[in-house]
């Protein structure tokens, strides 16, 4: 399946433009560091930091000891001191060993010093299911981060996004949770050699539709796209937006979909109760008080923790067949039917130009 948009050009995956941006940035401004757990391994953090120890050296690219909280402190003093780094967490779960360093220090520094400090600091972290990893090692977190003034939280779906996202958070003067999910890190789509940045707090609609708005998050956002495929079966038209950034929220594009559909679905990957679904929803509700409103649901995680097997990974996380047979019957359609696996919903790329 093909977003909309023009011919294709050159094309890389995810992983590939996330560490393009950080090499980019690393040759533009030698202030930018890398350091995490495994920047330095042969598998790179999903290919991410390929050759860039063996290009920038161990004082700009190196591995750390397996303690999130100490080192995030080291990263937040680097920055405080004029450096940008660039803090790499394989996964997100373990954050919570550093909300302290996180929460009470990075996103609070240029507040209490009245702007005479400031924390240039990205923090990169992936979520989401893969093989059965279960428990402690599935969730996505990032509506806690969205919750506190200081940070911003993005979480790019394409690899354009990605490149150009990443690149805007290393240059941006406030910390910045940049969220990857792992399946998107083998995604592929359009990205232009040069450097450039993509603004943070702007939604992309990446494709257009009549009767319903599709908001995916992360991983969602290609799950919705297949979702939109399965429903042209029943003569569905669906709009997919993907909101790139969750703080600063771009709530216009989304409200402006929604006033044209009429119907919207927000589709998070992580749980539904207090996370980001809640907020676009219940934002989308206040800002039509004085008009025609919406009808509104969300989709995400079931209120249980990550199980491990396949059959119940299946049932526990959307995907696009599930989302497709929600809107079909929210919608007023047959109960009964079933989407029907097609060719064109199993593969997604992300055509530009953008």
């Amino acid at each position: 399946m093909q977003t909309e948009g023009g011919p294709a050009e050159r094309r890389l995956s995810y992983a590939q433009a996330v560490r393009e941006a950080t090499e980019q940035e690393m040759e533009r401004d030698g202030s930018v560091i890398v350091l995490g757990i495994g920047v330095d391994d042969f598998k790179a953090v999903y290919g991410t930091t390929a050759g860039l120890p063996e290009k920038f050296g161990p004082e700009r690219v190196f591995d750390t000891p397996l303690s999130e909280d100490a080192m995030t402190g080291v990263a937040i003093g680097a920055a405080m001191a004029g450096l940008r780094p660039i803090h790499v967490h394989i996964r997100q779960d373990f954050l919570m060993l550093c909300m302290n360093q996180l929460v009470n220090i990075a996103a609070k520094v240029r507040y209490m010093y009245g702007g005479s400090l400031s924390v240039p600091l990205v923090v990169r972290s992936v979520i989401g299911k893969s093989w059965g990893q279960g428990a402690q090692h599935s969730q996505a977190l990032h509506s806690f981060f969205t919750h506190v003034p200081g940070l911003k939280v993005v979480a790019p779906t394409t690899p354009y996004d990605a490149k150009g996202c990443l690149v805007q958070s290393i240059r941006d003067n406030n910390p910045v949770m940049f969220i990857e999910h792992r399946l998107l890190h083998f995604q592929v789509g359009y990205v232009p050699e040069e450097l450039y940045s993509v603004p943070l707090g702007q939604a992309r609609v990446l494709a257009k539709g009549d009767d319903v708005t599709l908001v995916g998050i992360s991983w969602m956002v290609v799950e919705c796209l297949r979702a939109r495929s399965y429903l042209q079966q029943r003569g569905i038209s669906a709009e997919v937006i993907d909101p790139v950034t969750l703080s600063p929220l771009d709530m216009n594009t989304i409200a402006e979909s929604a006033a044209r559909t009429g119907n919207v679905v927000v589709v998070d990957s992580a749980w539904t109760s207090a996370g980001i679904s809640a907020e676009i929803l219940a934002r989308l509700v206040e800002e039509t008080n004085s008009g025609p409103r919406p009808r509104v649901w969300r989709m995400g995680f079931a209120a249980t923790t990550c199980p491990t097997t396949r059959k119940l990974e299946n049932l526990f996380y959307p995907n696009g067949r599930s989302i497709a047979a929600f809107v079909n019957e929210r919608l007023g359609g047959d109960t009964s039917w079933s989407p029907q696996e097609e060719e064109t919903a199993s593969q997604v790329e992300f055509r530009g130009p953008f």
